[in-house]
């Protein structure tokens, strides 16, 4: 890394995620951003010359245009934190959740290729992991996971969608063929053996997600309580900043006292996690809210980014009150 400012490029800084991270970076005095005039920013060349100038380049890009620029830069020195789907579950990437395992920050600060998590996948694998490493969910088992997310979560064209059309679904259901992109990183980084079976959806509102787990007795791998369950995820967030777990079975977590609400932690990079059960039944669920452009996209990749540049994580990150 440079020793005074840290020179920064964003690939693709005017898309949804990237203006994200553009703007949380644009006012430290820590940091260069580096761009390139309009007229070169489909420029194959140039933009690997600038991305091999930077100490760090975040890609905010197709799949397609992240492994063409990769293919191009190499084994360049700069990290390279790429926002898309193309790398998540490739062996020479890491996977850029720091709070996932005790082992993830050093494992981020070993790396110089990381991939940034899908949102919807950041909530589910914050559920999972502990979960399955505790023995909790069996390995071999099929959890569900159901995902609801602000329109924003589709980039612009689904914004434009929900934003410009008068009839538009207050809330849709999709990827009903069950091959999610955040399928694969769910399954990988959990630690499951068979992939989950994933039902992510869209609400007619701007940011803010639920991701939730039933914990069912066809899925354990020994009975438990959903005491027994809070304690497993309290343990393993114990300590951390971005990511907390409320009050067992919290109703003050709930709108009008019935309620889980999507969009509480908008503009915010916190995750907020909550166990709620029906132990008479066996019957447990677990979720997770975030802000699917928070920690679910820019605030995960500054977080990372902070991490890297040896400032508090914090730093241009809100985090809920």
């Amino acid at each position: 890394m440079s020793t005074n400012k840290t020179k920064i490029f964003i690939d693709g800084q005017h898309g949804t995620t990237g203006l994200k991270i553009h703007e949380r970076l644009k006012d430290r005095p820590d940091v260069e951003l580096l761009e390139l005039p309009m007229a070169d920013r489909k420029d194959l060349a140039k933009r690997v010359e600038i991305t091999k100038a930077a100490d760090i380049a975040v890609l905010c890009l197709p799949d397609a245009a992240v492994k063409e620029l990769m293919a191009a830069v190499g084994d360049a020195d700069t990290c390279v934190i790429d926002a898309s789907t193309a790398h998540r579950v490739a062996d020479n990437w890491t996977f850029g959740f720091p709070e996932m395992t005790k082992t993830q920050r050093q494992k981020l600060l070993d790396s110089n290729r990381i991939s940034n998590p899908g949102c919807y996948s950041t909530g589910g694998i914050a559920l999972m992991h502990p979960l399955v490493e505790a023995g909790v969910i069996r390995k071999d088992a099929t959890p569900a996971v159901f995902g609801v997310s602000g329109y924003t979560g589709g980039g612009k064209e689904l914004i434009a969608v929900h934003e410009g059309t008068p009839d538009v679904e207050p809330f849709g259901v999709y990827g009903v063929e069950l091959t999610h992109k955040h399928v694969p990183e769910m399954q990988k980084y959990s630690g499951l053996a068979h992939a989950p079976l994933f039902v992510p959806s869209v609400g007619h509102y701007a940011q803010g997600m639920l991701v939730m787990v039933p914990i069912t007795r066809d899925i354990v791998g020994k009975k438990v309580t959903a005491k027994d369950v809070h304690k497993v995820l309290a343990d393993h967030y114990a300590g951390e900043t971005f990511v907390t777990v409320r009050p067992l079975a919290d109703r003050k977590w709930l709108e009008r006292d019935r309620f889980l609400r999507a969009d509480r932690l908008t503009d915010t990079n916190s995750m907020e996690l909550a166990v709620y059960g029906n132990d008479a039944e066996e019957n447990i669920l677990v979720v997770a809210s975030l802000d699917n452009l928070g920690k679910g996209a820019s605030g995960a990749a500054v977080q990372v980014i902070n991490l890297k540049t040896g400032v508090d994580e914090t730093t241009g990150l809100a985090v809920a009150a």
